[in-house]
Order: structure tokens, then sequence, then C-alpha cells
């Protein structure tokens, strides 16, 4: 790592993990439970990596905090027992955290999942190892909060960088005046993720261990320039290819 920054910040869910299949099929576990219309696979993507409490808001138009907690219980009812196992690795991943670690560089995840869960997904791919800590968020704590509270325990300081795939991975940055870094593989938009203004892009997978061999090799973001603008020809960004999801049972 380069005195620039001093640690790398993950997001989890859309940034090293694609968890559409397990989050789905849980949150329809919850909504036909309590008699509301399952989601379409379509409609899933939007709510990945929004805390549930607002995700099951959005969904029903509740707002009375125990209907809220129950229908988050019952999703965890399925997601603690089979959803967290319905994630899969994004193709890079394992090993762009193999070079970061092998270039001794600091590593953490901040995801709005229970750290139980987070865990234990990360112990599945085999990649827990990589990363110091793992924080994990829960009903009624949003991201910036959970950034917050580990700049005050000192874990991180204002020259990590957060790495996600949504706005609320950058707002998150920046409200604790943290250097943040869109990931385009994920489930935000590269409008939402513009309108945060991020300091860095990342394409795929594959670029994310230039954020430790050389800061300067990874392109600052510029709203309404090309591309070719700020990166040298074999470095261009590029926007990563779609992950093939398959559904052998229906949502």
């Amino acid at each position: 790592m380069t005195q620039d920054h001093d640690l790398l910040l993950f997001d989890m869910d859309g940034t090293l993990s694609d968890p559409l299949v397990g989050i789905g099929r849980s949150l329809n576990h919850a909504l036909t439970h309590f008699g509301y219309a399952p989601l379409e696979l379509p409609e899933v993507s939007a709510y990945v990596g929004i805390p549930l409490d607002e995700t099951f808001q959005a969904l029903t138009g509740i707002t009375a905090p125990f209907r809220l907690n129950a229908l988050v219980a019952k999703y965890r009812e399925r997601y603690a027992e089979v959803g967290y196992a319905e994630n899969v690795l994004y193709p890079g991943i394992a090993e762009a955290l193999a070079r970061l670690a092998a270039a001794d560089v600091a590593l953490a995840v901040c995801t709005s999942k229970r750290k139980c869960f987070a865990e234990r997904i990360l112990e599945k791919f085999g990649i827990r190892s990589y990363f110091r800590f793992v924080s994990g968020g829960d009903t009624g704590v949003r991201k910036w909060q959970q950034v917050e509270e580990l700049l005050a325990k000192g874990w991180i300081s204002e020259s990590s960088v957060m790495v996600g795939d949504r706005a609320a991975d950058l707002i998150a940055a920046h409200r604790n005046r943290l250097t943040a870094a869109g990931v385009l593989w994920g489930f935000g938009s590269r409008e939402e993720l513009e309108r945060e203004s991020p300091r860095y892009w990342l394409g795929t997978p594959s670029e994310i261990p230039m954020l430790a061999e050389g800061w300067h090799r990874v392109v600052p973001a510029r709203i309404g320039r090309s591309d070719s603008d700020y990166w040298p020809a074999n470095h261009r960004l590029t926007s990563h290819p779609p992950v093939i999801r398959y559904f052998p049972e229906p949502l």
C-alpha cells in the first residue's frame, strides 16, 4: 500500500459476491408468508445492498417497526438455513484478493449483512483469512454509521478506501472523509455511482490490485469524459461481462 492509502474496505454484496438468488428467495419467503406477492427476478436487483428494513418498507408500505422486524426475522429464517450458501463469488475476486494479501495490503469488509452471515459466506469461499476484520450491519444501522464507528475505534482511518457497488457505499466513504472507489460489476448503475463522484473506478475484479500496485494507475472519476481520456490503451475502463445466473427453482 502506498503512503496515500492504508487499507481497502470492501462492501460485500455486489462487490465481492453475487447474492441475488439467496436474497431473492429469502425475500419471497418472508413476503409470501405474510400474504404479499413474491418478487420477479428483475425486481430483486434493486434491493441488493439495501438494508432489510428499508427494503421491506419499500415493498410493503409498512412503517411499524414490529411488523418490519417480523418480516426481517422471517427473511433471516431462510437465509440462515440456505440463503447465505446461494451466494456466488464473482470471477476474479479470489485471485485479486490473493495478490493483495501477498503484497501485505490491509483488507477488511464492511457490509450491511449481519456479521455472522458475512463470516459464513467468506469462509465458504475460502477468503476469510485475507481480511483483518468484518464489520456487519443490522436493521436501523446505515453503512455510513458503520464506517463512522470503525473510524472511532481506530480500525480504519481517513486514508482508507471504501470499495463498493452502490451509492450507499460511496456516501458512507465521503460522509466520513474516506476515499471512494466505485465498481461496475455489481448492482448499482454507473449513473447511480457517478452522482456520488468516486475518486476511482474499477471495471473488473482483475483491476482491484491496481489500487495497491500504484494509485496513479487507477482512473480518477471524471463525469462526462470518455474512459480513454484517463486510461492508457491497455488499461481502459470496461464494464464487467454480466454474470449468468441460473435459477433451478423459482424465486
